[in-house]
């Protein structure tokens, strides 16, 4: 099985704590919509497996017509899918827009809502309001499709009371899965230097570690798994298509800034729409190599096999790197198993604790190999 990203760089506006390569211009659209169709039967041979999963994500793929969808989709001419994703904004979600989405195959749907408090999404430069992310998530929900709701904790202005109201609002809703991430401040993004001047506040780490307690805490009374540091689902809800970047399965990434896998090389697509467009009118593609050697790819598998509440198997280490690799990594994770830092659902097996996962980069550190 394989996969296949499709970037949507294309935003209604920029969110100010977004490092995603998004624009607000859409005048170039028609033409990319034409370069993505090329681009893929430039690039479907580069992955011998079927196509397993399709996820559109961006920017924000719900401003695209729904015809201009359905013309990409069928040229693609998906066969063997297990999951279909496209990611939303709740001020584009419409029944329409539902019924539209599912008539082109979609069964997955993932809206951003990131807050239903309209000052904590006025602060991060969301169009929508609370309450239109509220109609949005109930209309998706009602229409029986596969659906991720997007929030975000740690936000300016954010205690864990008006989190605690957030998480209610959603788990009242009850999406299939939830996605919860911490706030990020990525230099060069509006947020970053709203916090450098001094205009806002960063959320302190207690105050964040009770975010995450009462995340997980509520979650887990509502049935949920939590079976990545960010994701969480109900039985038989889980992420195909993410599940499968944390597995290693290879994936083609087509568009502006997407990236690509397909086993043992890593490749990404140029960041600006004009030379992409202009490099695929010319049948051509154009893209760095992210050039790795065995001890990346170790330390690729280390860091997302350890993000999963599945953990790290030592065996498939020691098949894949040798028993001299598979002995090292017992040996460092030695000290982790006997502090708590991590544990052992099996022989096999090495996983970090669910109340240790907002602590994990620095765990992952004492395990990854240095060149």
């Amino acid at each position: 099985m394989a996969g296949l990203y499709i970037h949507i760089p294309f935003c209604h506006s920029k969110c100010s704590y977004c490092d995603f390569f998004s624009t607000p211009k859409t005048d170039s659209l028609t033409n990319y919509i034409s370069g993505l169709e090329r681009e893929w039967d430039l690039r479907k041979s580069e992955i011998d497996e079927p196509i397993s999963t399709i996820y559109i994500g961006g920017g924000t793929p719900s401003i695209i017509k729904p015809d201009m969808l359905a013309r990409l989709i069928k040229h693609i001419k998906p066969t063997s899918l297990e999951e279909m994703t496209i990611e939303a904004n709740p001020e584009d979600v419409t029944p329409q827009w539902v019924e539209a989405m599912a008539y082109i195959g979609f069964d997955r749907i993932s809206m951003g809502v990131q807050s239903f408090d309209d000052e904590q999404l006025a602060i991060i430069g969301r169009r929508h309001t609370g309450q239109q992310a509220l109609t949005a998530a109930r209309l998706i929900n009602s229409a029986g499709m596969k659906f991720n709701l997007d929030l975000i904790y740690g936000l300016p202005g954010q205690d864990t009371n008006s989190w605690k109201q957030n998480l209610d609002i959603a788990l009242e809703i009850m999406p299939g899965h939830l996605s919860a991430y911490l706030l990020s401040y990525e230099r060069g993004t509006r947020l970053w230097a709203m916090r450098e001047s001094g205009k806002l506040t960063e959320a302190d780490d207690d105050t964040v570690f009770k975010m995450y307690d009462i995340l997980m805490s509520a979650t887990r009374s509502c049935g949920y798994r939590h079976y990545e540091i960010s994701n969480f689902a109900q039985p038989g809800h889980e992420a195909i298509h993410n599940t499968n970047y944390w597995l290693g399965i290879p994936y083609i990434g087509l568009g502006v800034s997407a990236h690509s896998f397909d086993g043992k090389q890593r490749r990404i697509n140029p960041i600006s729409i004009n030379r992409y467009i202009d490099s695929l009118s010319h049948d051509e593609t154009i893209f760095e190599i992210d050039e790795e050697d065995d001890t990346d790819r170790l330390n690729d598998m280390i860091i997302t096999r350890l993000r999963t509440d599945t953990g790290l198997s030592i065996t498939e280490i020691r098949d894949r790197f040798g028993e001299t690799v598979a002995e090292t990594l017992l040996k460092a994770s030695k000290p982790l198993l006997e502090s708590g830092k991590l544990l052992q659902p099996s022989p096999d097996m090495i996983a970090i604790p669910e109340s240790e996962y907002l602590r994990s980069d620095a765990i992952m550190r004492e395990l990854i190999f240095v060149h």
